[in-house]
């Protein structure tokens, strides 16, 4: 078989240059299209169950949530493992997939028994989908520099203008806020008032429940005009909540700011977000979409906030606080010069112990050609161009010139045996 494959390359050398030329083209074309990252993805294909449900401890989120939401995904197609974890007023549940399984088709299959799962939960508990994201997805961190702008306005500045914009880009599956203040309107009742006008708290939490809402009445036809009513009741501020009626006692109203006092405050935090130690900040995490290129989304993102920043406020930048893309830029750079100089190197070196043009040269063909065709098959395998599996083939030089130093070698010596022979006869 060897033979025959040699004899025929020898007979169609024409063919055979040109298979090599698109081999070459091929890996030039795969270069451009493959996936650029500092290091390989080597997470599981899971997906993620969230569900909250706040105030309840962790035995009963364990019980009442985490216990019916496993038993019940068990079952689905192509599921490895399934592991719940339960916390005061969270759970998770992580479905572990075979490493062959479309990571869309496999949270498909999720969505679909959470349909029926969700039945068994207790009631306004709803289990969401984690973002389809990776282990290795914290590719971009950036936070605010707004050195006249207090922290509640920043993360409001944030959660509504620039975490929307940057979600809209394309790779990016979830923009993560940390830091600051979550604005909310803070009730404080007075207890003591609640037992003089006898009522409960209940009544006042439903009180509040029912008078933030818009309702929609029928349409009334007066002059040849058609008119729609609607009751407008959305809470705007602070004193809208304070004239809120509780209850009425001898036709008078007892209102929200006769039992409780009103404020705007912040939500409860379990920590900060500190920046080198001189100021608290905000700012958030771009999770990149499974799959994608890091290289390319980090450049849309920051494409993206420079469009962004025109519409914040006087005095309010972004600054990055860690970007994955110095990391691959540099690690991409070392590897390319690695494998350059190897390249040079073993040419030089081929050219040196041969000392004949034509065998180095059909050696020294074999490196770029190889090179292109290990990048064919991580395309084809769906592999990122990064450290490891470019220093593969990096090591694979030496292995790649040995058997051509030996089969050109082996060749010459042969050639020259027979040129000796027939000279002799002569």
């Amino acid at each position: 078989m060897v033979e025959k494959l040699i004899s025929f390359s020898l007979k169609n050398r024409l063919l055979v240059l040109l298979i090599s030329a698109g081999l070459f083209a091929w890996g030039i074309y795969s270069i451009q299209k493959n996936p650029i990252d500092a290091i390989p993805d080597l997470s599981e294909n899971q997906v993620i169950v969230f569900t909250e449900w706040m105030g309840r401890s962790p035995q009963v989120i364990e019980d009442q949530v985490t216990y019916p939401l496993v038993t019940n995904l068990q079952g689905i197609p192509k599921v490895k493992n399934i592991r719940g974890s339960s916390m005061f007023g969270m759970s998770f549940v992580y479905i572990i997939f075979e490493d062959n399984t479309d990571i869309y088709w496999a949270r498909t299959r999720v969505l679909e028994r959470l349909n029926y799962a969700q039945k068994l939960l207790p009631q306004d508990v709803s289990p969401t989908l984690g973002p389809d994201g990776t282990g290795v997805g914290h590719i971009f961190w950036y936070h605010l520099d707004a050195p006249n702008v207090d922290l509640g306005e920043q993360r409001a500045l944030q959660d509504w203008y620039i975490k929307f914009a940057l979600q809209n880009v394309q790779g990016v599956a979830e923009v993560a806020s940390f830091g600051g203040f979550q604005k909310q309107y803070q009730i404080v009742i007075d207890p003591h008032k609640l037992t003089y006008y006898n009522l409960t708290l209940m009544d006042v939490l439903k009180a509040v429940k029912t008078n933030n809402n818009d309702v929609g009445g029928r349409k009334f036809e007066m002059a040849d005009m058609a008119y729609i009513i609607r009751g407008l009741g959305y809470i705007e501020n602070i004193e809208d909540i304070e004239n809120i009626t509780v209850s009425t006692r001898n036709s008078i109203p007892i209102k929200i700011k006769d039992v409780a006092s009103l404020q705007m405050g912040g939500d409860g935090r379990l920590g900060i977000f500190d920046y080198d130690g001189t100021s608290e900040v905000v700012g958030g995490i771009v999770v990149m979409r499974y799959g994608e290129n890091a290289d390319q989304v980090i450049k849309s993102v920051k494409e993206k906030i420079k469009e962004v920043e025109k519409g914040l406020p006087e005095g309010v930048h972004i600054q990055v606080s860690y970007d994955r893309s110095t990391l691959i830029e540099e690690a991409i750079e070392s590897v390319k010069g690695t494998l350059i100089e190897e390249l040079i190197v073993v040419s030089l070196v081929i050219i040196l112990f041969l000392f004949h043009w034509r065998s180095a040269l059909i050696i020294i063909i074999q490196l770029p050609i190889s090179v292109a065709v290990g990048f064919i098959l991580l395309e084809a395998f769906g592999i990122s161009s990064n450290i490891m599996s470019l220093t593969g083939i990096a090591l694979a030089i030496g292995v790649v010139v040995d058997d051509g130093i030996v089969m050109v070698e082996n060749s010459y010596r042969h050639i020259a045996e027979e040129q000796e022979k027939k000279s002799t006869t002569l």
